[in-house]
């Protein structure tokens, strides 16, 4: 049987937000042990910039357009396999902590379930107790507390945190779900001895809002974080999507006031949302120790990434929505499994997260699914190619926000173009230019040709994502 794997799916961490990959201002001691002792996969993209059509996605190995679940709220199809589904047919023991996120849990449902292959099913979407089946809850009333007694609490007498509306002080990293979902992998750890398993930890955080544990808010001091990478003016050239988002993001008018944001504003929410991962990366820590303390390390693949990203102010937005920025779809993504991937090494060739469940597979000898789209990553990992891909490609649905919102985008290693339909709108990036994406070329007329020739990429793009299946059996 193949290794064990400690799946870490966080939501909505920038690819730009570990300590070894570069940010000298956040702390990632454990995520950087990942890096020195595997491998980093330094430009890995999503297939879309929401949740639900991105973890279908990568559960998969298909496109969102190919899962069907193209959007949040959609169920995704019950004739769709699972990675997980396919490992536990091979004799693996599958257990999720935390969010799965596959099917509508709005308005108190609680998520419906597929043939997914998990054994062992710790469902919190998220930590707020909107259902009684939140297993988060559960904890939390059998240590005698609730989430509103913890949430929010007063700012201690000596806090040197800058107090501001946009960001809130979270439950204690003691009852926190980030907390939970760790103890729930370190409980599967120790008691799956038998046989070969895998663990989904999939936590809430760092997903707005921006509310860390207290002590860890306390960590960070705002003056010194950078400004987001804006432009003044810079949206006026940009697609009405972003200049709606630039004033309340998500366009949820009431919400979070971007446009009243002041720097002292921006400097806190990155603060926290960096406080945010500093626990997460503590918690991959306690893992790691247990595998450790089992005898497991070693031969458990520990794969860390994140659904899709966050911009976090940059160009004037916050959250999500149908933005194809780097900081919405560059996510990180570091793998080690000792005796098989190198150490300490990056990869910077273009790939996408739909390439995770297909390198799952050969890694863990699990027969192939021809119905996946993705490829496999270890032939870039081995050195039998120093390339991936040409291009990486990401999908918008009418997904989140703004009605009647969809987005094709194609990202090549020197340019990128996004093209939203039903509309007269567009993005166009010379990345060699201008990595920054601050100047939108779709209407420039210097740039006319370059344009109609990544349109024709683009929609080359969208055609080979079609659904390989069924197989054709026959000329006719």
């Amino acid at each position: 049987m193949g290794p064990n794997v400690l799946w870490i799916c966080t939501d909505q961490q920038r690819f730009d937000t570990i300590g070894a990959w570069g940010n000298s201002r956040i702390r990632t001691p454990h995520i950087d042990r990942l890096v020195r002792e595997g491998v980093s996969f330094k430009s890995a993209y999503c297939q879309s910039t929401v949740c639900s059509p991105s973890r279908a996605s990568f559960l998969t190995g298909r496109y969102p357009r190919t899962t069907r679940c193209r959007q949040n709220g959609q169920s995704i199809p019950p004739d769709e396999r699972l990675v997980s589904r396919l490992l536990a047919d091979a004799g693996y023991r599958c257990g999720l902590a935390g969010k799965l996120h596959l099917s509508s849990c709005a308005n108190g449902r609680v998520e419906s379930r597929i043939d997914d292959g998990y054994d062992v099913f710790h469902w919190s979407h998220h930590p707020q107790p909107d259902w009684p089946e939140n297993a988060y809850t559960q904890w939390l009333t059998r240590h005698g507390v609730t989430w509103e007694q913890l949430y929010s609490p007063p700012a201690p007498a000596d806090s040197q945190f800058v107090e501001t509306p946009y960001v809130k002080r979270g439950v204690p990293a003691k009852y926190h779900q980030t907390t939970w979902c760790a103890e729930m992998a370190v409980d599967f750890i120790r008691e799956t001895r038998d046989r070969p398993w895998m663990f989904s930890f999939n936590c809430f955080d760092p997903h707005h809002p921006f509310d860390p544990p207290p002590e860890y808010l306390e960590r960070y001091d705002p003056a010194a974080m950078e400004l987001p990478r804006y432009q003044q003016d810079e949206l006026v050239n940009k697609p009405r999507y972003q200049q709606l988002d630039h004033e309340w993001a998500h366009n949820e008018r009431g919400g979070f006031h971007v446009a009243a944001m002041t720097d002292t504003d921006r400097r806190a929410v990155t603060a926290a949302y960096y406080a945010m991962i500093e626990l997460i990366d503590d918690q991959v820590g306690r893992m790691l120790d247990a595998l450790e303390e089992t005898g497991q390390l070693d031969r458990t693949l520990v794969l860390f990434m994140s659904d899709h990203g966050e911009m976090l102010g940059d160009h004037g937005l916050y959250y999500k929505g149908p933005h194809f920025y780097e900081a919405a779809i560059h996510a990180p993504l570091i793998m080690r499994l000792p005796d098989r991937l190198p150490a300490g090494e990056s990869r910077d060739a273009l790939v996408e997260l739909v390439d995770l469940a297909p390198t799952l597979l050969e890694l863990t000898g699990t027969p192939a699914c021809e119905r996946m789209q993705g490829r496999s990553l270890l032939p870039l990992v081995d050195g039998a190619t120093a390339t991936h891909r040409d291009y990486v490609y990401c999908e918008y649905y009418n997904a989140w926000t703004h009605p009647r919102s969809y987005g094709t985008m194609m990202r090549t290693r020197d340019h990128k173009i996004v093209v939203y339909h039903g509309v007269d709108d567009g993005e166009l990036y010379d990345l060699r230019s201008d990595p920054g994406e601050f100047t939108n070329l779709w209407r420039d007329a210097g740039s006319a040709e370059l344009r109609e020739r990544l349109l024709k990429q683009a929609f080359d793009a969208s055609v080979f994502t079609m659904d390989p299946y069924p197989p054709r059996l026959g000329a006719f």
